[in-house]
């Protein structure tokens, strides 16, 4: 039993499944935390004031989150493909809906002690204009960062990927920064009434501050990328 036990855990299709899984999981489950923990406004503070940012960065609490998913399905689409990895992505899509409604039928749902339900509705539920922006930078920015991981694959025949890691995920971020300030404090108040607009100074300094703090974890995930693609692979 134990030769076949050995057999199988170095069997390389034994390890690749073990890691589709893996990062599936990971990628589903940051994803999800993203979703529940959007509303609260983190602020980090910083050594020295920064320009137009200020002492602090303001950024959702699912920020670190959500960088998460970039890291997972840069993974992902190294180790099976860019079709596996846009299937991932647009079906994810979907389940936000699934997670959604799941949230939004406990909250609605009858409760035993009132007092405790109304902070579960203030704790989770999420605010039309965050959902809307949040999924739409989500849809174009996880796409985008599928094709430009594997144009850049493309062009340099596997190699250096590292530079692939860090310019899709980089204007990624930047994208998905973006379009969710843009649409979540900008855009959805002004055009929608839904929650209300911030002064473009205000904007920028959140399009920026976020920004920064994205672009550092996209620096840092960068080993952890080769390690998890060298262990798959090995």
């Amino acid at each position: 039993m134990r030769n076949r036990g050995q057999a199988s855990t170095g069997n390389p299709t034994s390890r690749r499944a073990i890691g589709q899984v893996s990062l599936l999981a990971l990628f589903v489950t940051a994803l999800v935390t993203a979703q529940l923990t959007a509303a609260k406004i983190l602020a980090i503070p910083l050594p020295v004031a920064l320009p137009r940012i200020g002492p602090e960065i303001a950024l959702p609490g699912a920020a670190v989150a959500y960088a998460l998913t970039f890291f997972a399905s840069d993974c992902y689409a190294e180790l099976y493909g860019r079709r596996a990895a846009q299937v991932m992505v647009n079906v994810a899509f979907v389940m936000n809906f699934l997670v959604l409604g799941l949230v939004w039928s406990t909250i609605v749902a009858p409760a035993q002690n009132p007092e405790f339900a109304a902070t579960f509705e203030a704790a989770l539920a999420p605010a039309t204009n965050v959902v809307v922006g949040s999924l739409l930078a989500y849809l174009v920015s996880q796409n985008w960062d599928v094709i430009v991981f594997h144009a850049i694959r493309e062009r340099t025949g596997g190699a250096h990927l590292w530079i692939r890691n860090l310019a899709s995920t980089t204007t990624s971020q930047a994208i998905d920064t973006v379009i969710f300030v843009g649409i979540a404090f900008v855009a959805a108040p002004t055009f929608l009434g839904i929650g209300d607009a911030l002064p473009i100074g205000v904007v920028v300094s959140l399009i920026l501050g976020q920004y920064l703090l994205k672009l550092l974890i996209a620096i840092v995930d960068t080993p952890f990328v080769y390690l998890v693609v060298g262990a798959v692979r090995r």
